[in-house]
């Protein structure tokens, strides 16, 4: 059985990286468009061995097309992804927009792939790729000590600001070395050589929406009666999210016991050697399909706490990756005549 894949924001750089895993992973594809604003039609983007023209999402019938992946924005896909859905097409939405809606599932295949039975409107919400490496950690250590608190700071690459964010690090950082004049366009302040602690716009309580991002996603992921705060940081870094994670149990954790359960835990990698260099940082998990979860330790500051580090390819795992493995769960789940693709088929 092989489906007709659309990706939407397919000159984007998680876009991009979507025709790639896709073609990586061997997806079932029959067909696959490249999708964008008019503004792009006709740009080759590559599938593998293949080169694709890049068709215009505005004038794009999805009848008959069966999965859509989409990371155009969360405006665009406000329009697009409901006329998707309605012409049949299973959206998997990788913006904002539809995660903290009650009828659309929020997933991480690893994580909660139930909720995919709890399809309503034909979209799927893929998390924020911050949240996705964290409760791919969090979720075998929750199943074994229950997790009572969550405390947070991120170190997130330019990448997840999309390709001009990346672009203006380089730029700073040649005009640094040269000594020209900084331009700040895509960030707050200057980004090379820099930490903003500020992504997206602040709310009423001091936080960032970034920061309410990762407290709602989790708790509607993984359990709501966990307490999280977070601090989210921009660091000057092209690709790859950090995170310095601090974890209260219910239950009484040893690091021994917790790096034993990641060792076996699916999309987790643990790098943990007590040693110069015998950890992970953002630069090496890029490509990679983990998190990998290091600088593991207990907290003796709060009753049963573990601290560690993760790190993850932002682009892949926290965004591409984790949609097309919604995408693979689906296709397994038609091949036994369950789901959503199923019942489209049907």
């Amino acid at each position: 059985m092989s489906y007709r894949v659309a990706v939407v924001g397919a000159t984007g750089a998680v876009g991009r990286e979507m025709l790639k895993t896709l073609a990586q992973r061997n997806f079932p594809v029959r067909e696959v468009a490249a999708l964008a604003s008019g503004r792009s039609v006709g740009q080759p983007v590559s599938f593998g061995d293949k080169t694709l023209a890049v068709q215009s999402l505005e004038k794009f019938d999805f009848a008959g097309w069966d999965i859509g992946l989409f990371s155009p924005g969360a405006s665009v896909s406000a329009v697009h992804a409901p006329r998707a859905a309605a012409s049949g097409c299973i959206v998997i939405d990788n913006t904002s927009h539809f995660r903290m809606e009650p009828d659309v599932p929020l997933v991480v295949p690893e994580v909660n792939p139930e909720a995919l039975a709890r399809i309503k409107r034909g979209i799927i919400a893929n998390p924020n790729c911050s949240t996705i490496q964290m409760v791919v950690a969090l979720k075998p250590l929750h199943d074994r000590f229950r997790i009572r608190r969550v405390v947070v700071a991120t170190y997130q690459s330019t990448s997840g600001a999309g390709k001009e964010a990346m672009e203006e690090l380089m730029a700073q950082t040649r005009a640094s070395m040269v000594h020209d004049p900084i331009v700040v366009e895509q960030f707050t302040k200057q980004i090379a050589f820099n930490v903003i602690p500020h992504i997206d716009r602040f709310m009423d309580d001091g936080s960032t929406k970034e920061e309410w991002k990762m407290v709602a996603e989790t708790r509607k992921i993984l359990d709501p009666d966990i307490k999280v705060i977070a601090t989210c940081a921009r660091v000057p870094v092209f690709i790859g999210h950090a995170e310095a994670v601090h974890i209260e149990f219910e239950r009484k954790v040893t690091a021994a016991a917790a790096r034993e359960i990641l060792r076996e835990a699916p999309g987790v990698q643990v790098v943990d050697r007590r040693e110069d260099g015998g950890y992970m940082t953002p630069l090496e998990s890029q490509g990679e399909d983990a998190t990998f979860v290091t600088r593991l330790r207990e907290d003796p500051t709060v009753e049963n706490g573990l601290a560690f580090w993760c790190v993850a390819d932002n682009l892949r795992k926290g965004a591409a990756l984790n949609a097309v493995q919604i995408a693979e769960v689906l296709a397994a789940q038609a091949k036994r005549g369950e789901g959503a693709l199923a019942k489209r088929a049907a």
